[in-house]
C-alpha cells in the first residue's frame, strides 16, 4: 500500500493548529500525530490544509472564451482551466455552468456542449489533477431552461443545482444604475441596445421566471438533488428558497436575508472576491460584514480561483472570532458536507487525502504542494 509522510508541518484540523506528522495510506488520512518524524516530507513549518471545496466557479467559462470572438480547443480549455483550479488548492469543484441567460447569444449558450464535452473527455481520459463536478445554474427566466435541465440532470457529475433570475430590478440588480453600469461593461451595450436588453429581460422574466422556478424545483426534489437559491435579498426570496428545500443560499444580498437564511438551516455562501476586496462589485452587502456577524458558513471562489485560500488566511486574520480552523473550513469541510460530500474537506483519520502544502510570504498564502487522494498533482 503506497503511504505518504508529511511531517514538522502546522496541521490545520477542524479543531486545532498541530505541528507534527500527517501519514496517508492508500490515499487515506491514517494518522495524525503532535511530533515530527524522521522520514517523510519536511514543511519547515509551512501549513498544511484541507484540499479546497469548490461549490461555485465561473472560471471554466473564461479558457474556452479567452477573448472577444475567440473559441479555444475544448479539451485543452478544459486542461488549462483545472490546472489553474488546482494550483489554487482547490481539489475538488464545482464547475458552474448556466442553462440559460438573459440573450440568446451568451458564451455560456453558445459553449455549453464544448464545454460539458472537453471536461468529459479530460475526465474520462484520467487527465484531471482535480475532482470536477457539476454545479447547473438554471436561470428561471429563460424559455428553453427545464429542458435543458432534463437533458444534463442524470449526468452522474451534476451535484448540485442552483436557481437564478437575473430579471432587473431584483436580487442581485436592485440600483438600477449597477444594472446598467455591469451589463454595459460585460456585454458592450450602448444605452440604446441596453434598453433593449432591459425590455427583453423583464417580459422574459414575468412570463417564464415563476413556472420555470416550479419546475426546477420538481426535477431536483424527484431525484433528491441539493438546490441552492441566489442573491436572495429579501424576508419572501428565503422563505420561498426554504419552502423548495434549499441547503445553500448563494451570495444572499442583504444581512436579513442571509439571516434568515442562516436561521431557516441554509449555508450562507459569499465570493471570495467580495472577502479580499471587501465589498461586492455590485453594491450589496459585503461577505466581511456577515463574517463579522457570525452570517458567514462557505466562501466561493467565484471568478478568481485563487481567492479561496487567500480568502481563509484574510478572515482569519482579520475577523474576531474567527480562527484559522474556522476559516478553513469555510473553503473546505463545511461546502463539500452541504452537498453531501462526507469523504473529504477536513484533515481527520479516515478521510481522502486532498491535502495542500502552504506557505506565507509576508501574509501572502502561497500554494506550494497539491495531494488529491494523496497523490501528488500540483
Amino acid at each position: 500500500m503506497d503511504e505518504l509522510i508529511l511531517t514538522d508541518a502546522q496541521i490545520v484540523t477542524p479543531q486545532a493548529v498541530v505541528r507534527g506528522t500527517v501519514v496517508v495510506r492508500g490515499g487515506i488520512i491514517a494518522t495524525i500525530e503532535d511530533r515530527r518524524s524522521t522520514a517523510g516530507e519536511a514543511f519547515d513549518g509551512d501549513y498544511l490544509i484541507p484540499g479546497l471545496v469548490e461549490l461555485h466557479t465561473d472560471n471554466m467559462e473564461r479558457h474556452f472564451a479567452p477573448r472577444p470572438g475567440v473559441r479555444w480547443p475544448a479539451v485543452s480549455a478544459a486542461l488549462a482551466h483545472d490546472a489553474q483550479i488546482a494550483a489554487a488548492g482547490i481539489t475538488t469543484v464545482f464547475d458552474a455552468v448556466s442553462l440559460g441567460s438573459m440573450q440568446d447569444h451568451d458564451i455560456r449558450l453558445d459553449a455549453l456542449d464544448e464545454m460539458l464535452s472537453g471536461s468529459r473527455t479530460a475526465r474520462d481520459n484520467g487527465l484531471f489533477r482535480s475532482e470536477h463536478l457539476l454545479h447547473l445554474r438554471c436561470e428561471v427566466s429563460y424559455p428553453q431552461m427545464p429542458q435543458m435541465l432534463e437533458s444534463l440532470i442524470d449526468d452522474p457529475r451534476v451535484q448540485l443545482v442552483s436557481i437564478m433570475d437575473h430579471t432587473p430590478g431584483q436580487r442581485q440588480f436592485v440600483n438600477p444604475e449597477k444594472y446598467r453600469e455591469y451589463y454595459k461593461g460585460k456585454n458592450g451595450f450602448n444605452d440604446d441596445e441596453l434598453d433593449a436588453y432591459l425590455d427583453l429581460a423583464r417580459a422574459r422574466g414575468a412570463q417564464h421566471s415563476i413556472e420555470n422556478r416550479r419546475a426546477v424545483v420538481a426535477i431536483c426534489q424527484a431525484r433528491r438533488m441539493p438546490m441552492a437559491s441566489h442573491d436572495d435579498g429579501t424576508p419572501e426570496h428565503v422563505a420561498e428558497a426554504l419552502a423548495d428545500g434549499m441547503v445553500v443560499a448563494e451570495f444572499p444580498t442583504t444581512v436579513e436575508a442571509a439571516r434568515l437564511s442562516r436561521d431557516g438551516g441554509m449555508k450562507v455562501v459569499m465570493g471570495g472576491p467580495n472577502v479580499i476586496r471587501g465589498a461586492s462589485h455590485s453594491g450589496n452587502v459585503s461577505a466581511n460584514a456577515l463574517a463579522q456577524q457570525g452570517l458567514l458558513d462557505i466562501v466561493s471562489s467565484d471568478y478568481v480561483p485563487t481567492s479561496l485560500v487567500e480568502s481563509a488566511f484574510k478572515l482569519a486574520c482579520e475577523i474576531p472570532g474567527i480562527d484559522l480552523p474556522k476559516a478553513m473550513a469555510a473553503v473546505s469541510q463545511t461546502p463539500a458536507e452541504a452537498v453531501g460530500l462526507k469523504d473529504r474537506g477536513a484533515i481527520e483519520v479516515g478521510r481522502r487525502a486532498d491535502l495542500v502544502r502552504v506557505r506565507l510570504i509576508d501574509g501572502q498564502p502561497v500554494v506550494r504542494t497539491v495531494w488529491r487522494d494523496g497523490k501528488r498533482v500540483a
